[in-house]
């Protein structure tokens, strides 16, 4: 096992109003934000993990909420002052930040670009507005490419747009006109994704009427991958398309098995420790005033070890078989501390049944198992 590259997840809680559809832990503001307070409480949450990045240079940032636009540039200053004073970042960070377009200002995006951040990603979800009002969403199609127009005025070249298929009353031409929305304004990165039902949300007590049957949902998928294909946005991971040189290096290194730093309400880490064989994985206290009041004390946050090395298989594998380059057998035993022959039995038999697919050294999955990630995931549970 050695040590994998170091990115940093910083929460910021939240949002105008909660999506029925999202499990992200988020919260309406309900008001004005105690901006100063949170800020310093993440930083004094920072000052307790710095330790943990001795010597270690982070790669990218990503701070995401809840909606991180509602804070003020002078508020993403500070934050971004006080990553500098306290990690070492590589010159050429990738630093991403969210933005929904119902709190977006041009102002604001400008001072978060002199800020230090680099990459924005847009919730925009649909550009039809019957289906953001069924997705409870407050901002319109109009919102979206005004924001958008300004994310690019204000100098960002690296945008990301959120986009989501299979939505109440949807069809292959609905979903087909949200992309080609998106793509006729020329974003570098889209993520395109199927709405979902997710536990713990409004839309999974009282689901929506009217969602597409799944052979609806398979048209979709078809065909927006080739639209998007066609206009030079490459697949690389399930849900996730780029223009060359684009793919988001913060995500990649997530399911690449990389190590994060996390900080915020909720905000949860991965950590490799070689010399005690073991991984750590660290989540933060979910209500936002709580964390304030415990950030950089050792009741803000929980501690698993993931120390077996059938969890660690399983967990490398739920994030390294999203990518459709799949991985290195090397890679995985220098992320896991475990030895391939011990999964290489495993591999055979996903090969074996269409799941996986070998390309000289690398391991990757078919279409079949990207489509059936789940099943494929589940021939690793059992690795010892």
């Amino acid at each position: 096992m050695t040590t994998p590259p170091l990115s940093l997840y910083v929460h910021l809680p939240w949002c105008v109003r909660k999506c029925p559809y999202c499990d992200f832990n988020s919260y309406e503001a309900g008001g004005s934000l105690p901006e100063d307070d949170y800020i310093a409480a993440l930083l004094r949450d920072l000052d307790m993990e710095a330790e943990c990045a001795r010597g270690r240079i982070v790669q990218s940032i990503f701070v995401g909420g809840g909606t991180p636009s509602l804070f003020s540039g002078r508020a993403i200053a500070a934050l971004m002052e006080g990553i500098r004073v306290r990690l070492a970042i590589a010159s050429d960070a990738e630093v991403t930040l969210e933005a929904n377009p119902g709190a977006a200002e041009a102002t604001r995006f400008e001072a978060y670009r002199c800020a230090g951040v680099n990459r924005l990603s847009m919730g925009v979800q649909s550009f039809r507005d019957p289906q953001l009002r069924a997705l409870g969403r407050v901002h319109s199609a109009h919102d979206a490419v005004r924001a958008y127009a300004m994310a690019r005025s204000a100098g960002f070249e690296n945008v990301n747009l959120d986009l989501m298929y299979a939505l109440p009353a949807d069809g292959v031409s609905g979903a087909l006109a949200d992309l080609r929305a998106a793509i006729a304004l020329g974003p570098t990165h889209l993520s395109w994704y199927q709405l979902t039902l997710e536990p713990d949300t409004a839309f999974h007590r009282q689901p929506p009427r009217d969602l597409p049957e799944d052979d609806v949902v398979f048209a979709i998928e078809e065909t927006g991958r080739e639209l998007l294909a066609q206009h030079g946005y490459a697949r690389y991971e399930v849900s996730a398309y780029a223009t060359p040189g684009r793919q988001c290096r913060h995500n990649l290194n997530y399911w690449q098995f990389g190590d994060y730093l996390g900080i915020g309400a909720g905000a949860h880490a991965k950590l490799t420790m070689p010399r005690e064989g073991r991984i750590e994985r660290r989540a933060r206290q979910r209500n936002p005033r709580t964390y304030m009041c415990q950030a950089g004390t050792p009741g803000a946050c929980t501690v698993e070890r993931v120390t077996g090395p059938a969890q660690r298989v399983v967990e490398y594998m739920m994030n390294a078989l999203r990518l459709c380059e799949g991985f290195e057998p090397a890679v995985f035993e220098r992320r896991t501390g475990v030895a391939w022959a011990k999964i290489e039995a495993s591999v055979d038999a996903a090969v074996a049944g269409g799941l996986l697919e070998r390309e000289g050294a690398r391991v990757r999955p078919t279409a079949v198992g990207m489509r059936y990630l789940n099943d494929l995931v589940a021939a690793f549970d059992a690795v010892a």
